[in-house]
């Protein structure tokens, strides 16, 4: 159970993440942020300039009923049908509406686009061109496509078209058609006139110079004809929203690289939309006026007629006034014949309405007003004004939801049940005024009775003037309503007020955001070096440092042993200044106190947990550091599978360890002198193909036996314990046990197995020793002198004139520096 507890300790402390060392991480790899920041910044700064400039423009407009406060209720029921026709909603939508957009686009011609070469791109120069073009545009024109206009001396100017394709469109604006064109040559260019009408293949249309006539020579402009419809569809994207819910404010918003363009367009809608509005509002007031109009002629004609005919009566037969009876007979008739004509004028009326509303399922301000009478019940026009309002937000809705949408649903019943109720009213109102007209028809026949009483000339000079009362009422009672109806149109107030008109006041582009985009280059150089840290500290499962060993392990740290970068493995012997071998000599100063003070003879044995660790390296110079000290020393290959030891020794293999175990050969045969004073070497010899049993022998016994008479210090090259189990067998001939790990290269989980035995004392007297390391932060000692694992490592300049200068190249140089 407790071994099983410290392999989780062990587990966690594996995974414990250090903040102060990842700290230290960042600032090593500092040169790193500072090129990805640059980078970051350096495309940050060319999207900024490379990137078209996006501006928005608003307008605010406010859309409120303006009643014309010159009229009574009665003439306002003739001339504005329906109530207020400018609520917000009916607004917004014709704002986006196509009809509405393709007034605006041919008003403007925007069709049309006017480029100039820029850096990046071709820019749009809408509201800076010194000059117009005019199209025919009921010829066909070329579509989409670069038209290059290059501006001559003597008002002329050069018109090229380059053709890369095999199939182009033409367009007629007029008529709203395309064909298709091919064109004959790759180029098309001529010269024409300013002024003059161009006429090509493909096009033909008139360039025009603005009034300042400014001089065009030298400079070139393009201009590309455009799809109408695909114009219009992008500015129908214009944003139209209510600047707070409930209110008639509306706002009006659109984007876009040229602000002019935007400005007048923005500008245009709003005059273009106030221009309808107007136009729909008295559009029944001109309707009746033209109405009123025509009786009035034909009543103006009526009345000299009758005039006429009246005085030459009177002159013909000497008879110029009425008697007292015939006034009074007079005045009776003419009050009947007003009250009948306007009640034949009021059911005439009622007849058309409810004809009207019987026939049509939608209704507008078409539905007929009383423009000939004066309807009194207030109940006619409330609810003619609430079937048109109602009908009209039905229509808005139906153009953007489906029939089920419960609010039109709605909608509908409303109007069908508004219906039904103006038909009964008019119907009432019908019966009760042919009774009225009943009662009016009784009255004139008694009135007619009582006239025969007069004689035959008075008689007829009556009814002349009744005529000519009757019809001169008429005609003055037109005549009021034609001043009513033209002072109504000209009075017309508009339902659009325009608050703040779209305008450049030096508005600074939405697009690119150019600090935006400084901002995230440089959260993105800082970012994805951290990313690339973080996840190269995550991924990468090697040992690196003394600290991450000890933090982990409980089997001390020895020392550390720096990088070897010269041919062979006798360091020590060949650069005995250089800091790598001052590193082995502190070595051996500390593993003295791993040793026994009574033993005659050491024995140290060098292994790791696979290859490649420098078991090798480490045992051929701790070899040497105690030979050259004076010590006898032998040097023992006992990787008997993978014997490599001899190479570094110019000698040959052919006998070693394994023929002294197995008899063949004595000490003295095995053994061989090095170049180096007091140091021997026994070689592994041939490889065997049962080492494990070997090393198991009682042979090997007695080969330390042996030694230990001989020698002052046995080193034991050993393969390695993770791969196979010789070197644990070795383990019980030492007197200090020397366990590689080497920087960079063993695995964290590498050194596990050796360190649990050791923890439950199954090895004794072992120390890590750390090889093949490198300096590479600018900070502290490195693992140097701070700990005491070999001094005179890791001081950088400070080490300078107590070890040999070691020849590097250039590139050496530099990656040492900057590395």
């Amino acid at each position: 159970m407790k071994q099983l507890q410290n392999q989780k300790l062990d587990i966690n402390e594996l995974n414990t993440f250090d903040i102060k060392e990842f700290f230290f991480k960042i600032i090593d790899h500092w040169k790193l942020f500072v090129v990805t920041i640059l980078l970051g910044l350096i495309i940050a700064n060319i999207v900024n300039r490379r990137t078209q400039r996006v501006y928005n423009l608003k307008s605010l407009i406010t859309v409120k009923d303006e009643q014309n406060p010159l009229f009574a209720s009665s003439t306002n029921i003739a001339f504005n049908w329906g109530g207020p026709s400018d609520q917000v909603e009916t607004i917004m939508t014709i704002l986006k509406s196509r009809t509405h957009n393709e007034k605006v686009v041919t008003q403007l011609k925007y069709y049309i686009d006017y480029l100039k070469e820029g850096r990046y791109r071709k820019e749009d120069t809408y509201g800076n061109v010194p000059f117009v073009v005019v199209l025919d545009t009921s010829r066909y024109q070329l579509q989409g496509t670069f038209i290059e206009l290059d501006f001559l001396e003597d008002n002329k100017v050069s018109v090229s078209v380059e053709f890369d394709e095999d199939k182009y469109k033409l367009t007629n604006y007029t008529y709203d058609k395309s064909k298709p064109f091919v064109p004959s040559s790759e180029i098309f260019n001529e010269i024409f006139s300013i002024g003059e009408i161009i006429e090509t293949p493909f096009s033909k249309f008139t360039i025009n110079k603005d009034y300042f006539n400014k001089d065009l020579t030298g400079s070139t402009y393009f201009v590309r004809f455009n799809s109408f419809n695909g114009i219009v569809n992008r500015y129908r994207k214009i944003d139209v929203s209510t600047l707070k819910k409930g209110t008639s404010l509306i706002q009006l918003s659109m984007n876009g690289p040229n602000k002019k363009k935007i400005q007048d367009y923005i500008n245009a809608t709003v005059e273009v939309l106030n221009r309808d509005q107007q136009k729909q509002k008295i559009e029944y007031a001109i309707k009746t006026k033209e109405y009123i109009d025509t009786l009035f002629i034909v009543e103006s004609e009526n009345l000299k007629n009758i005039e006429e005919d009246l005085g030459s009566y009177k002159q013909r037969n000497d008879i110029y006034d009425l008697s007292a009876e015939g006034s009074s007979l007079f005045e009776e008739a003419t009050g009947l014949d007003n009250d009948y004509q306007q009640l034949k004028n009021r059911l005439d009326y009622y007849s058309n309405l409810e004809t009207y509303i019987r026939t049509r399922n939608q209704y507008d301000e078409n539905i007929p007003a009383p423009a000939l009478v004066d309807i009194e019940d207030p109940n006619i026009s409330n609810s003619v004004g609430t079937l048109i309002t109602l009908s009209k937000a039905k229509e808005n809705l139906e153009l953007t939801v489906k029939s089920s949408y419960p609010p039109l649903i709605k909608i509908k019943e409303e109007i069908a049940v508004e219906r039904e109720y103006l038909l009964e009213h008019i119907a009432s109102l019908k019966r009760n005024t042919k009774t009225s007209l009943n009662n009016i028809n009784k009255r004139i026949f008694k009135n007619n009775s009582r006239l025969k009483k007069l004689s035959p000339k008075e008689q007829k000079l009556l009814n002349y003037q009744r005529q000519y009362s009757i019809t001169e009422a008429n005609y003055n009672y037109l005549k009021q309503k034609s001043y009513e109806a033209g002072t109504a149109i000209a009075a017309n107030v508009s339902d659009i007020k325009v608050l703040d008109k779209a305008k450049d006041t030096g508005q600074l582009p939405i697009k690119p955001k150019g600090m935006f985009n400084y901002l995230i280059g440089l959260m993105l150089g800082t970012i994805l070096p951290l990313l690339f840290i973080v996840t190269k500290e995550v991924l990468d499962n090697k040992i690196t440092t003394v600290e991450e060993i000890e933090k982990v392990y409980k089997i001390p740290v020895l020392g550390v042993i720096g990088k070897n970068n010269y041919k062979n493995r006798l360091v020590v012997f060949n650069k005995p200044n250089s800091t790598i071998s001052e590193s082995f000599r502190a070595l051996r100063s500390n593993i003295q106190f791993l040793f026994k003070k009574d033993s005659k003879t050491k024995t140290i044995v060098v292994t790791s947990s696979v290859s490649k660790e420098g078991k090798t390296l480490t045992a051929i110079n701790m070899a040497t550091v105690f030979a050259l000290s004076g010590k006898k020393t032998v040097l023992l290959g006992f990787d008997l599978r993978k014997p490599k030891m001899h190479e570094d020794f110019d000698m040959d293999n052919e006998v070693g360890i394994v023929n002294y175990v197995i008899g063949e050969k004595s000490l003295e045969e095995v053994t061989k002198r090095s170049e180096i004073e007091n140091l021997d070497v026994i070689t592994s010899g041939p490889m065997p193909p049962n080492p494990s049993e070997l090393i198991l022998s009682d042979s090997t016994d007695e080969l330390f036996k042996e030694l230990k008479e001989k020698y002052e210090y046995i080193i034991v090259d050993t393969p390695p314990v993770g791969l196979v189990a010789d070197s644990l067998e070795l383990f019980k001939y030492g007197d200090a046990i020397i366990y590689l790990i080497r920087h960079d290269y063993s695995e964290k989980g590498m050194p596990k197995m050796i360190d649990d035995k050791y923890v439950n004392g199954e090895v004794k007297n072992i120390s890590f020793v750390l090889n093949d390391f490198t300096v590479k932060r600018r900070y502290g000692y490195g693992g140097g002198y701070g700990y005491g694992y070999g001094y005179g490592y890791g001081y950088g300049k400070y080490g300078s004139g107590y070890h040999s200068n070691e020849k590097q190249t250039f590139l050496e140089k530099l990656k040492k520096k900057y590395l």
